[in-house]
């Protein structure tokens, strides 16, 4: 692995390069995942008074390596860390508030957990990874023996224990009274390099990682193997379940990319998967072992089972986390990662594919991988400490863990509704005839004519495969047509305006049921008809006939699919001018059809006030979420108010 150091980027404070360095670190995806590894240096901290203290500058947590600031770091009183460490026992709840009151600024981020260790290292700069290769060496029978082998008297090799204070406790009783080490290997967990300057302990870092890829030899070669996809029903039953399982809606991913292909292939498939993760802090995210084929009833006994143990064996009072995997390996599906979020499930299939060519590694080259015990790695996932990382995450947004597809969001109602869902937390999918444009990642943008019916059921089945499943369905796509009065009408013209307004309607709706009856919060359906369909226009045949059919066939999906509690409900809006529907022709025609002005025309509701597509878009998503489950074949008119529909 090569330097990517520039001095000329690198700044001249210490500090400033410490972060220059952490980012470094941060940005090497085969180094530190998703909020993992930590940095420190040791300088002097200037108080208000002008005296400098000898501080310890080190990670916060919460800050991500590959992103962090000089704010990132929290200035730790050093002196005080000392007689922490001169401690014979601490409890982690008191170590963190010893740590938390050692800051120089109070205002600054709580400390890293393992903030004792970098601050009895002696060295200025520390940086710690959990590079891949390092953990490959370290996760098999006799690996302290095959890390020594590997990089020799250039590491102080340390057996595994929790991080914190025994962590740092066992690396002061075991440091050697004289070592030319330039870095520390921690079993089962990563590699620590230090230096002189954060750019030394970078590229011995860097240097370490090298000999390790050398000793290694080149990865498992990939090869590709197509999976077949799945019937997109069986996909959306296993997301179901997973979901009842956990307590809650779960997004689920699917990945057949060579390395999965390759791996769910192999004949030890369940016994080198089941044996645990490369490094305890993985737990949180991935769970202690992945789910193998599709047997989720036997997982969630089987992870009842390693709760009850461990509970027993600790003593300790505990809430058993939900059962769900996170992970799921199959022959012939490939992986799924499942998450309450889109975030949470590809952190956690991040997490895997990282995790799959160290096993392979492992097992195949090094004599066979070994993970830290159930016990070990239950002691993490019911850390306190490690599930203050999650909760620091804060609440779930309305829609977290849910799936929307949405029609016409390419402009206009259809993607103000898109855009108020992705605020809300849910994974959106969005189908329009124009190329979608929501640059956001939990949004698939799929261009497709509503009016094909094989192009929006690949829209769905891609969906499912996406993210597992469809729990909320709005009809935002529509069309106009042409301004004919009924004497002119054009019938090309209106057979296009049904097509599209009611035809393709109906087929997706017909399409959608089969996944909207195994949504786990249960299906919810909005529909974008028209203040037409209750009070028509002249010159608006099509269009009006159109709209009111669509209310109709809604009413009839609302009676039909109660009983599997999926809620239909309408909104009828009316003066919504910034969307696509609306040209300054069309304005302008509609305008003079009612003898106005077209400034008149725009403002012609009873409340003389702004409709626009937002407006629109809220009342949608709120009709989907929760504050409605009693409500369905409703008929909301968002049009500011019309005496005719009054």
């Amino acid at each position: 692995m090569e330097s990517r150091w520039n001095e000329a980027e690198a700044g001249s404070s210490p500090l400033e390069q410490c972060v220059y360095g952490s980012r470094l670190l941060g940005s090497e995806p085969t180094l530190v995942l998703h909020g993992g590894g930590n940095t420190s240096i040791k300088g002097p901290y200037l108080d208000i008074t002008g005296v400098e203290i000898d501080a310890l500058f080190v990670k916060g947590s919460g800050w991500d390596l590959a992103t962090i600031a000089a704010a990132g770091f929290t200035p730790l009183r050093l002196s005080r860390l000392s007689e922490l460490l001169d401690l014979d026992a601490i409890s982690d709840q008191e170590m963190m508030r010893e740590l938390s009151a050692a800051r120089l600024d109070p205002a600054a981020p709580q400390p890293s957990v393992e903030s004792l260790l970098h601050a009895f290292l002696p060295f200025p700069a520390v940086q710690h990874s959990h590079a891949d290769v390092i953990v490959a060496l370290t996760n098999v029978t006799e690996g302290d023996a095959i890390v020594r082998d590997a990089l020799g008297d250039a590491v102080v090799v340390v057996p595994y224990v929790m991080p914190g204070f025994d962590l740092a406790r066992l690396v002061r009783k075991v440091w050697p009274a004289e070592t030319a080490a330039t870095g520390m290997v921690l079993m089962n967990h990563g590699l620590f390099t230090f230096g002189a300057t954060t750019r030394e302990a970078y590229e011995r870092h860097l240097d370490l990682i090298t000999k390790a890829e050398q000793y290694l030899g080149p990865a498992p070669p990939s090869s590709w193997r197509e999976l077949p996809a799945p019937n997109p029903v069986d996909l959306a039953d296993l997301r179901q379940k997973l979901s009842e399982a956990a307590g809650f809606p779960m997004v689920m991913r699917r990945y057949t990319d060579p390395d999965v292909a390759r791996f769910v292939a192999r004949p030890d498939l369940g016994s080198l998967a089941g044996r645990g993760p490369l490094t305890p802090d993985h737990v949180i995210r991935t769970k202690r072992v992945p789910m193998i084929g599709r047997d989720l009833d036997r997982y969630v006994r089987d992870y009842t089972e390693y709760f009850e143990a461990n509970q027993r064996r600790t003593g300790r009072d505990l809430q058993m986390l939900d059962p769900a995997p996170r992970i799921m390996l199959d022959p012939e599906w490939g992986m799924l990662a499942a998450g309450r979020s889109l975030a949470d499930a590809e952190i956690a299939a991040d997490i895997y594919h990282h995790t799959i060519p160290v096993l392979e590694r492992a097992e195949d080259q090094l004599g066979g991988y070994r993970a830290l015990s159930p016990a070990d790695l239950f002691d993490c996932e019911y850390w306190d400490l490690e599930q203050a990382k999650l909760k620091r995450s804060g609440p779930l947004p309305e829609f977290a863990g849910m799936v929307a597809l949405v029609t016409g969001s390419a402009s206009g109602i259809g993607r103000a509704t898109a855009l108020e869902l992705l605020a809300r937390g849910a994974a959106v999918v969005g189908c329009d005839i124009a190329e979608p444009t929501i640059d956001e990642p939990h949004c698939l943008g799929l261009q497709l004519d509503v009016t094909e019916d094989r192009e929006q059921k690949e829209a769905i089945a891609r969906a499912i495969e996406h993210f597992g499943g469809i729990d909320i369905a709005v009809v935002g796509a529509g069309v106009f047509g042409e301004s004919q009065n009924v004497a002119d009408l054009d019938l090309d013209s209106w057979d296009r305006v049904m097509s599209v307004n009611v035809r393709a309607v109906g087929a997706l709706l017909r399409d959608l049921e089969p996944f909207l009856r195994r949504s786990p919060v249960r299906g919810r359906v909005a529909v974008v008809a028209s203040r037409n369909a209750t009070a028509p226009g002249k010159g608006a045949a099509a269009y009006s006939a159109s709209k009111a059919a669509l209310t109709q066939l809604a009413r009839v999906a609302a009676l039909e699919w109660a009983e599997a509690g999926i809620r239909v409900n309408i909104v009828h809006p009316d003066g919504v001018f910034d969307t696509g529907i609306w040209t300054e022709d069309l304005i302008r025609s509609r305008a003079a059809a009612y003898g106005l002005e077209v400034e008149d025309y725009k403002r012609r509701n009873l409340l003389k006030t702004e409709v626009s597509a937002a407006t629109v878009a809220t009342i949608v998503a709120d009709l989907c979420s929760d504050r409605y489950r009693a409500t369905t074949g409703a008929q909301i008119p968002i049009d500011g108010g019309n005496e005719r529909v009054i």
